[in-house]
């Protein structure tokens, strides 16, 4: 996937974990995109090591990956910012 494709994968995950787990978050664009890139990649390297495969393209196990490795980054924040 080139970096235009990553923004926007990044993008609708950290949205669809925003909305998942909702709170007082304040961050805008930017901090999505970021929160779902870093999730993508880190739902994505916890997934192969668990053997479960990796994040290949846009299909609905690599965005449930990344959804999830988004909701990881989002607990890990508030964690460290409370």
């Amino acid at each position: 996937m080139g970096i235009l494709s990553w923004i926007v994968f990044g993008f609708i995950a950290g949205i669809l974990a925003k909305w998942i787990m909702p709170g007082k978050g304040e961050e805008g664009f930017i901090m999505t995109v970021v929160v779902g890139i870093a999730g993508a990649l880190i739902g994505g390297f916890i997934s192969t090591r668990m053997g479960l495969g990796s994040i290949t393209g846009f299909d609905f196990r690599s965005f449930g990956i990344a959804v999830v490795g988004a909701l990881i980054v989002i607990f890990i924040h508030r964690k460290i910012k409370s």
